[in-house]
């Protein structure tokens, strides 16, 4: 039997559609940071031509716009928060616990490890791979996942997390939100994700300032905000009944055909196709959970829980790659090889997968375990 719907939540328990779909977003990701390997030492912003990945021909839309999967991480997160947290009268309580257990054990094992490897790097290359600035400063915010708040010069050690850090501020403005998004989910997190999207759009934070500009640095900020409060919006929108089953399958493909057209349009059309996009994606997931009320499609939540590990394991691999091949090889002409693609992408899945097993979940258990021996401790 399924559960039963509250005023606040789903009667959907798992969404097994949404959880497979973030790996398929970790993947996407994996294209994108492809062209890491084709990064000579250098320390400035080197453009790779990305054409000559392999399978290009073929993927090259996953090769130029897999990093769009980051806005699809958040405005899930805003989602599945929203469905988690509303209904749970104590969920407020423990929320900073929980995301601590879940977090932060595996983003400080890649970061020691990403600042030995770099060490390595720079003592064989003369500098860092990828991400430059590995210093004392950055790698203290990156500890308080704080790495990419605007008070950063740029990207650092395990760069990927810098999306993790931005969702570090949606997850403080939806606790601070909490109690007035559970009389008014909708009403409240609407404007919320507009009001974001509005400063980047109205360029009060403007995407082409100088790159010291704080405006600029706080672009990504704001971004993630909007997009992690538009999928609670979502979720409110879906709960008061507003979007069906029906109306989730209609609305899928026109947002998509909407982001398509819009990718053209010169001012902000590539941001409005990402936005767009982003929910054609999220609502086609979702219509599919909500027509699977037995929950047949549980594997995609197993196949989910992979996703977390695949994001932050998988420039860790890379550097540790080109370690490797830098010192047996001496060009880095291999990973033209569709073999050595293929591999990358089956060696960061299975990190992945076994991150989860052997380090994630029993590392959450620990630090559960800890906090519960704390409240007794006299």
């Amino acid at each position: 039997m399924p559960p039963t719907a509250t005023p606040l939540r789903l009667p959907k328990r798992h969404f097994n559609a949404l959880d497979f779909s973030r790996l398929l977003a970790a993947c996407a990701v994996l294209f994108w940071h492809y062209q890491h390997f084709f990064v000579p030492p250098v320390t400035f912003e080197f453009h790779v031509r990305r054409s000559i990945s392999p399978f290009y021909a073929q993927i090259a839309w996953l090769y130029d716009y897999g990093h769009v999967a980051v806005e699809y991480f958040w405005a899930v997160s805003g989602f599945v928060f929203a469905h988690v947290y509303l209904a749970d009268t104590k969920g407020r309580g423990r929320f900073w616990l929980a995301r601590l257990a879940r977090l932060w054990p595996l983003h400080l094992l890649t970061l020691v490890i990403v600042a030995v490897l770099q060490g390595v790097y720079a003592r064989t290359h003369g500098m860092a791979f990828i991400y430059n600035h590995q210093d004392l400063r950055h790698f203290l915010l990156n500890l308080v996942m704080a790495q990419y708040w605007g008070i950063q010069d740029n990207q650092s050690y395990n760069g990927p997390t810098w999306s993790l850090s931005t969702e570090m501020v949606a997850y403080i403005a939806f606790w601070l939100l909490l109690p007035a998004l559970r009389r008014v989910p909708l009403g409240l997190a609407m404007p919320v994700a507009a009001a974001m999207f509005v400063l980047i759009f109205d360029n009060v934070l403007p995407p082409n300032a100088p790159p010291q500009a704080l405006a600029a640095k706080l672009v990504p900020v704001a971004n993630c905000v909007g997009y992690f409060f538009a999928g609670a919006a979502l979720y409110g929108a879906v709960l008061r009944g507003w979007l069906s089953i029906r109306g989730l399958i209609v609305l899928s493909p026109v947002l998509g055909l909407s982001a398509w057209w819009l990718s053209g349009v010169k001012v902000h059309g590539h941001d409005a196709a990402i936005l767009l996009g982003t929910f054609a994606a999220l609502c086609a997931a979702l219509a599919i959970d909500l027509s699977d009320p037995h929950d047949r499609l549980r594997l995609g939540r197993k196949l989910g829980d992979a996703s977390y590990g695949i994001y932050l394991w998988h420039f860790p691999l890379q550097l540790a790659i080109v370690l490797a091949v830098d010192a047996v090889w001496h060009t880095r002409h291999v990973f033209r090889e569709p073999v050595v693609l293929v591999g990358f992408i089956v060696l960061a899945i299975g990190a992945g997968f076994a991150s989860h097993r052997w380090i994630e979940r029993p590392a959450q258990r620990m630090v559960l375990r800890w906090a519960e021996r704390m409240k007794h401790e006299p």
